[in-house]
């Protein structure tokens, strides 16, 4: 039984490893979506966002607001891009953490109670994207192979 289980794997297991570079496409360009909004919205009227961040009693709101969504609109550039994927990760992992925390925390776990949820959910896959990288379908991908 073992063996021919064993042997099921070595047939798929090709066919599983070029699934890796589609997953990590569709996981980089479902983040640049979901970043994507966030980001408009803040841009829209970042005053707005700077007092809703200084009335959360963040220190230099302002200088927060313009760091927040400069970080999301270039995560959903980059993410989309594959360029610098790792790199913009770490950031926008960083955001997810400041909204956590200041936002989301107190309402528990689940979305449809504006839990941590879903920028849970954002900072586990973007975590995946700085472990394993953009992937072949991706300008990262393309800049390491001329090296």
């Amino acid at each position: 039984m073992q063996c021919q289980i064993t042997r099921l794997c070595k047939l798929i297991e090709p066919a599983l490893e070029k699934l890796q570079s589609v997953s990590l496409l569709l996981l980089r360009l479902i983040l640049a979506y979901g970043f994507y909004e966030p980001a408009t919205m803040k841009w829209s009227d970042i005053n707005a966002v700077a007092e809703w961040f200084g009335s959360m009693g963040l220190p230099m709101p302002m200088l927060q607001a313009y760091m927040a969504a400069s970080t999301e609109a270039l995560g959903v550039l980059l993410l989309t891009l594959g360029f610098a994927t790792r790199l913009i990760s770490i950031p926008l992992i960083i955001v997810m953490i400041v909204a956590i925390v200041t936002v989301h925390l107190p309402h528990g776990f689940s979305s449809g109670d504006n839990g941590f949820e879903i920028p849970l959910y954002y900072m586990l896959m973007l975590l995946v994207l700085v472990a394993h990288g953009g992937g072949k379908f991706s300008i990262d991908y393309f800049i390491s192979k001329e090296k």
